[in-house]
């Protein structure tokens, strides 16, 4: 059985959803994108710890390395999907965001700050609301379930 193409009425809504987890991706991401916009951010991440949330740890050169290289990929990421928008980079941002998702739950089991919670379970949404239409389309859904 063969699974045509959605129409462009069907796509247009999926697209905004691309569009719209780009733009969340750019708001969350961008201050991590530079050393001096990420200590910026690693200090409001350490508020959290006031409400019991847990402390990050110290800023060091490493930490911010990764981050900013983290930070700088997201963005382009976001600006590709935010001026570039298709399908398939709704597939692709689907998949990284269960990897993300996958590894913010193992910071988490091994000890990590509960302000990863949030982040986790956004990026869960944003996984699953991307990837069902794929899932659907392919009929896996209900061989899943």
């Amino acid at each position: 059985m063969s699974n045509p193409e959605p129409t462009a009425a069907q796509r247009e809504p999926y697209l905004r959803l691309v569009r719209a987890s780009a733009w969340y991706d750019l708001a969350v991401t961008a201050g991590f994108a530079t050393p001096w916009t990420y200590a910026l951010v690693h200090a409001a991440l350490n508020a959290g710890d006031a409400l019991g949330l847990g402390a990050f740890p110290e800023m060091e050169v490493a930490q911010v390395l990764y981050a900013n290289l983290m930070g700088s990929v997201v963005v382009v990421w976001s600006l590709l999907r935010l001026l570039r928008t298709e399908r398939v980079h709704g597939l692709y941002d689907g998949a990284a965001r269960v990897l993300f998702t996958t590894w913010m739950a193992y910071a988490l089991a091994h000890g990590g700050p509960e302000l990863l919670w949030p982040f986790l379970i956004v990026e869960a949404c944003w996984g699953a609301v991307q990837l069902v239409p794929w899932l659907r389309r392919r009929g896996r859904v209900a061989a899943r379930c």
